[in-house]
């Protein structure tokens, strides 16, 4: 062989010349086709947390409860709210989100992308619900907080699996510091603490964050050899230490006193847990009045309520409504919201 290539048009067997030039072109065109579906489609994804209506922001003259509403089946969960009190309808017309949460003129929207691999974004939104900065993530959006300043934002994804009721599942845990600009994209790496001693394991997840009011200390849980636990970190130090086993998802009270915590108390089902409120100062706990299986990061409504989304049949698949409970452990689950999640309280 002497290494020569023979094109098909010199030989006098391949196509036509202008059949040659007309099969490029439609190529060409095909290409750029399919290039510019890509780009629209890309812009799209882009345009989808930061195109709101003139009704929304993050300034209200009455408390309002903002939520992620599902009510037009479309799946894409854009942000609605309704007043605190109830009694009106919800208004519609706010940025697409997975997870949502807000506080003191901050928003934070975590939002997948369509494809794989599995790909998210967390985006920062101002007091208009504008784009202020997009982080990149990987997995499934789970949860989402932003500290009661405003200032620190915390969001956790499944990396792989999709329940914490999976035997085998993984978790990606970051938080963002907005006035410094400081990101931590994954907390696993963060020095660890339990029963007074330096933990280290290669199957630690973190995920759940709460903010304390200084923005240093915070509260999450971690899991690790089919364990979870109530972990204390400190953003200075960068240290963390386990508090008590089984509590998952805290929320910390606005005094700073208590946690609302969902605890595991059943080995089986879908969503085994029940929500339960944790002293600080004694570290006592006591169950709430929510008897149902609640998969969710409560959100507290002043010292002497929270709420939570709960999935249609108690934690099952299905649409997912928003309910309150008193945080005394007293009274009956009240619904809130039909067919939303995500709630943050303005106020």
């Amino acid at each position: 062989m002497s290494g020569r290539m023979t094109l098909p048009w010199r030989d006098g067997a391949g196509l036509s010349l202008r059949a040659r030039i007309a099969a490029l072109g439609a190529a060409a065109l095909v290409l750029a086709s399919v290039a510019v579906v890509y780009t629209v489609r890309a812009a799209d994804g882009r345009a989808e947390a930061t195109t709101v209506s003139s009704a929304f922001g993050l300034r209200a003259k009455e408390p309002r409860l903002l939520f992620r509403s599902t009510r037009d089946g479309s799946g894409k969960g854009r942000v609605a709210w309704v007043p605190e009190g109830g009694g009106a309808p919800r208004t519609t017309g706010g940025p697409a989100c997975d997870r949502f949460h807000a506080a003191a003129g901050t928003g934070l929207c975590v939002q997948r992308q369509p494809g794989l691999p599995l790909r998210s974004y967390a985006i920062v939104l101002d007091r208009k619900l504008k784009e202020k900065r997009r982080v990149p993530l990987d997995g499934i959006p789970n949860r989402a907080r932003v500290s009661a300043s405003g200032r620190m934002l915390s969001w956790t994804n499944f990396a792989s699996g999709d329940s914490y009721n999976e035997s085998s599942f993984s978790t990606r845990t970051g938080i963002l510091d907005t006035r410094t600009g400081y990101l931590v994209k994954n907390i696993e790496n963060i020095p660890l603490t339990v029963d007074g001693r330096r933990y280290h394991s290669p199957d630690v997840n973190f995920w759940g964050v709460t903010f304390a009011a200084d923005d240093n200390r915070f509260y999450a849980t971690v899991s690790t050899k089919g364990k979870t636990y109530l972990i204390e970190g400190d953003m200075k130090k960068w240290t963390a230490r386990a508090l008590r086993e089984n509590a998952e998802c805290p929320s910390l009270s606005p005094d700073g006193r208590h946690l609302a915590f969902k605890k595991k108390v059943s080995g089986g089902g879908s969503a085994p847990w029940r929500l339960h409120v944790l002293d600080l100062r004694t570290m006592r706990e006591r169950p709430l009045a929510e008897r149902r299986g609640v998969d969710d990061q409560a959100l507290w409504l002043g010292k002497s309520e929270v709420a939570y989304a709960l999935r249609e049949g108690g934690g099952g698949s299905g649409r997912s409504d928003i309910w309150s409970v008193r945080a005394d452990g007293t009274g009956e689950p009240r619904l809130r919201v039909r067919d939303g999640s995500s709630p943050a309280l303005l106020r």
